[in-house]
């Protein structure tokens, strides 16, 4: 399952990976060729001015998935 999102500061990218790291599942940052675990902090950076996809395994809850999501943008 995937969502796309524009990651648009530094502030935004510290929430995208606490949210991820409060998971109960994994979280990935799609962009491009480039597959990053929202759980890296370093990685995120790179995406700051980017739109990117957000994915989650396809056995997440889809109203678990939005409300990531929502928190995210």
């Amino acid at each position: 399952m995937f969502k796309e999102i524009e990651i648009k500061d530094k502030a935004q990218v510290e929430k995208i990976n606490r949210l991820a790291c409060d998971a109960p599942y994994e979280v990935w940052l799609s962009s491009g060729s480039v597959m990053l675990d929202a759980r890296s902090l370093l990685g995120l950076f790179a995406l700051v001015g980017k739109k990117a996809n957000v994915v989650v395994e396809d056995d997440v809850a889809p109203k678990s998935f939005q409300k990531l999501i929502t928190k995210m943008a």
